[in-house]
């Protein structure tokens, strides 16, 4: 059968489990399998960019913010950002009111501050990782172009109720075996195209 909807995975998940006791399980199964997947994916299809305001030498975390790609600041030329770790920041720039144009991006609970602390409003636009959302609300680019790493994340899931199933060694199995070849995937892609050419000049 075909895996294009919620409704078909959630039916393809019965039919491998084969226990009608589970069923009213199985949207938990589903729940559990995609909140994985959000955890160990960084895929393509879960890139957004953003752009935003640097207020009060802070900005906040874009939304639904799993991981950071890239950011610069928007100058000319561009600031590229290099990622630190909040203690980073302090400990290397203390001062912690106007300076300079940033030069390191680190993340502070629910924010994004700046080593310099910036000395104006910067605009900083990037790249990073988002959780797209449930499958439960509406299909999107992670399962449709990965429904195999859905039904197995799902079937891993409900390991608590069948953990002396041998298949379960086999579900995960194939679970990391399509994970790693859709982050290879992703991977690829960003290197893709012409080798670089020499400019002259």
């Amino acid at each position: 059968m075909s895996i294009t909807t919620y409704s078909e995975l959630q039916t393809a998940v019965s039919n491998w489990l084969k226990r009608s006791d589970l069923t009213s399980y199985i949207p938990d199964f589903v729940t559990l399998g995609e909140a994985r997947i959000f955890r160990e994916l960084r895929s393509v299809d879960m890139e957004t960019s953003f752009s935003t305001a640097i207020t009060t030498g802070v900005i906040s975390l874009p939304t639904s913010y799993l991981a950071l790609k890239f950011s610069y600041i928007n100058s000319s030329p561009v600031q590229w950002l290099g990622r630190k770790t909040a203690r980073w920041i302090y400990e290397n720039y203390p001062t912690r009111s106007s300076d300079s144009t940033p030069k390191f991006i680190a993340r502070e609970g629910q924010s994004f501050i700046f080593g310099p602390y910036p000395d104006s409003g910067y605009t900083v636009k990037g790249v990073y990782y988002k959780n797209i959302g449930p499958l439960s609300s509406s299909a999107h680019a992670v399962f449709t172009n990965n429904p195999d790493l859905y039904l197995f994340a799902a079937l891993v899931a409900a390991t608590p109720f069948i953990k002396d199933d041998k298949r379960v060694v086999l579900w995960e199995a194939q679970y990391q075996g399509i994970l790693k070849s859709e982050q290879g995937r992703s991977d690829k892609e960003e290197y893709s195209g012409s080798p670089p050419q020499m400019t002259p000049g």
